[in-house]
């Protein structure tokens, strides 16, 4: 399945159904009278977040959603029908921006969530309706009121509880790929990681979602590289690991790789107002198995130096301290993730064991 994390689409609500003009005429009935029943109502646009979707890629081939008119009203004062809904469903994460992209029209953060973008139209007078002591057989009638139409962004957040960021080639996929179910490629160049993936994470009997984002270079914030365009899968994120590769990427030190991805999230929050440098941060030097104790050491005192609170020395290879690493994120975790309260939700409701799941 391709990855989508932005679409633009267009929406058009239904237009009300015309009302009618009608007279009744029926043997030995005089006098009938008008009556020409209302239009229907149009249909609404609606948005439900449902489950087993992480990806915008259907909106890239359906971009135009126009829901049904009402019908028109009829003879013997009967009603149009009213349209059916159209109901739009999209990811959980997945927020509706404006034509601009300045305003956030609406953000589903939960299954089942629902919202009406746009109401249908209401339907039309029949002449029936306007008949009056002094009007006995009008002849009006009101067309049904146009639909609401607008152009609106789909840009989806993933949600996730821990976020992983770091250098292109610091090790992030074949990490998540030790912790957790996902199957993220793993080679030796730049940029393994193309699109953000996601993997459930299960350590000491507590369940929690891990998000992988491509690597962060210099002038990310400016579009160099694959840019920051994914750090907005990692803003819902309640803690982030920062993994830095101990070997060096290229010609930088460990010290310099973390003020580089320190400087993008920086730059990223100042732009879109997302807060990820206050999020806290566990920092991890990973390859533990191509150094030794004392290069090992010697870097963790620099990474204290340049502002880390706590160093993790692990190995995504060897899984290596990755304990210890995965202990301390569980102390920024709430007694329940999401995960966990899907699955004792499941477990709840027919008392038999529930199925893995995974967002992916």
């Amino acid at each position: 399945m391709h990855f989508l994390d932005q679409a633009k689409i267009y929406l058009k609500s239904g237009a009300g159904g015309p009302g009618a003009v009608s007279f009744r005429r029926e043997a030995y009935v005089e006098y009938g009278g008008p009556d020409g029943g209302n239009g229907g109502r149009g249909g609404d646009i609606m948005f439900e977040a449902v489950p087993g979707l992480n990806t915008l890629i259907d909106f890239r081939y359906s971009q135009h959603f126009k829901a049904a008119r009402g019908g028109h009203g009829m003879g013997r004062n009967r009603t149009g029908a009213s349209a059916k809904p159209l109901v739009i469903k999209v990811p959980v994460g997945t927020q509706i921006l404006s034509e601009d992209k300045e305003e956030v029209l609406a953000d589903f953060t939960e299954i089942g969530q629902r919202l009406t973008l746009l109401e249908g139209g209401m339907g039309g007078r029949g002449n029936a309706s306007y008949k009056t002591a002094t009007n006995r057989a009008p002849r009006q009638h009101q067309p049904g009121i146009p639909g609401e139409e607008m152009w609106v962004w789909l840009r989806l957040k993933l949600l996730a509880d821990v976020g992983l960021v770091g250098l292109p080639n610091a090790g992030k996929s074949t990490f998540i790929n030790a912790v957790s179910n996902a199957r993220a490629k793993v080679g030796d160049y730049a940029f393994t990681t193309l699109v953000p993936k996601l993997g459930v994470v299960r350590h000491k009997g507590r369940e929690f979602v891990l998000a992988d984002i491509p690597g962060l270079i210099e002038g990310a914030a400016d579009g160099a590289g694959i840019g920051d365009r994914f750090l907005g899968h990692i803003e819902r994120c309640r803690v982030l690991i920062h993994l830095i590769d101990i070997s060096g990427t290229g010609e930088q030190d460990p010290a310099s790789a973390m003020r580089v991805v320190e400087e993008e999230l920086e730059a990223y929050g100042a732009k879109e107002h997302a807060g990820l440098a206050d999020k806290p941060r566990l920092v991890a030097l990973n390859k533990l198995d191509l150094a030794d104790e004392e290069l090992v050491a010697g870097f963790t005192d620099e990474l204290l130096e340049a502002g880390a609170e706590k160093v993790f020395a692990v190995s995504g290879a060897t899984g290596e301290g990755i304990g210890k690493l995965l202990d301390a994120v569980l102390s920024y975790l709430p007694t329940r993730t999401s995960t966990e309260t899907k699955a004792a939700e499941v477990d709840d409701g027919d008392g038999e064991e529930p199925d893995e799941w995974s967002p992916i």
